[in-house]
Order: structure tokens, then C-alpha cells, then sequence
């Protein structure tokens, strides 16, 4: 059986993203490669062995283009609504929070927010399937 272990986005500015990501969902550094012309760094926390690897390519100067391609990363959280106040005092400007339903049903709570380079972040309560 195959385990998912990491999803990569390159980054513009390694100083920046990791910040981003240290404050917004508390990942650090598990380990930076630094080579020639990139470095990779693996940032991880302790909720789950699942990493996500920023890729600094060393002679990059203009910020990627994300294209219609990309979807986004997901973070599951216990309370949703401290979680968007906190990331807004962070000035990390979150969208409002949504209540998604079927049939009545809460499916999933969630916002959306980008990080430094302009991906999307889901963050969503942990609810049903979204442990």
C-alpha cells in the first residue's frame, strides 16, 4: 500500500515562507538540503508524519505562476473560529469563515487563506471525514 509523505510548492523567499509556515499551522524545519542551485526544506509538526517541502531555486527572482492548475493545501484544526482570529491579528488575511452543507448537513467548516506566494490553504474544523 502506498503512504502519502509530502506535497512540494517552490517558494520565492525561504526566509518568508518559513515564517509563514512556523506561524500559521506551527511547521518547522526537519531538515534543509542546500545545493547549488536550490534548496529544499522539509517542514513538518508533530500532528502528522505528512510533510511539506518548499523548494527555493536559487536564481529565482520573479514570483511563480500558479496558473489554473493548482488546488490547495488543507490543515484540519480543533476550534476554526480562534484559529481565524488568531490568523487575522497575524495580518494573514483570511477569508470569512463557511459553513458547507448538503441536504442540511454540516459537511465540513472552513476558510481560505494564501500564503506568502499565493497559494491556497484550506483550514477546516476538524469535522467527519476531515480528522
Amino acid at each position: 500500500m502506498a503512504k502519502a509523505i509530502h506535497s512540494m510548492i517552490r517558494v520565492l523567499d525561504e526566509e518568508r515562507s518559513v515564517a509563514f509556515y512556523k506561524t500559521a499551522f506551527g511547521l518547522t524545519v526537519a531538515e534543509r538540503l542546500d545545493f547549488d542551485s536550490f534548496t529544499l526544506l522539509y517542514l513538518s509538526n508533530d500532528e502528522t508524519e505528512f510533510e511539506l517541502e518548499l523548494t527555493v531555486n536559487k536564481d529565482r527572482t520573479e514570483p511563480y505562476d500558479l496558473g489554473d492548475g493548482y488546488g490547495h493545501l488543507a490543515f484540519t484544526v480543533d476550534d476554526l473560529d480562534a484559529e481565524h482570529a488568531r490568523f487575522e491579528a497575524a495580518g494573514f488575511n483570511p477569508r470569512k469563515i463557511v459553513d458547507f452543507k448538503r441536504e442540511g448537513t454540516l459537511l465540513a467548516r472552513f476558510f481560505f487563506v494564501k500564503d506568502p506566494d499565493g497559494y491556497e490553504i484550506e483550514v477546516m474544523k476538524r469535522h467527519g471525514r476531515y480528522k
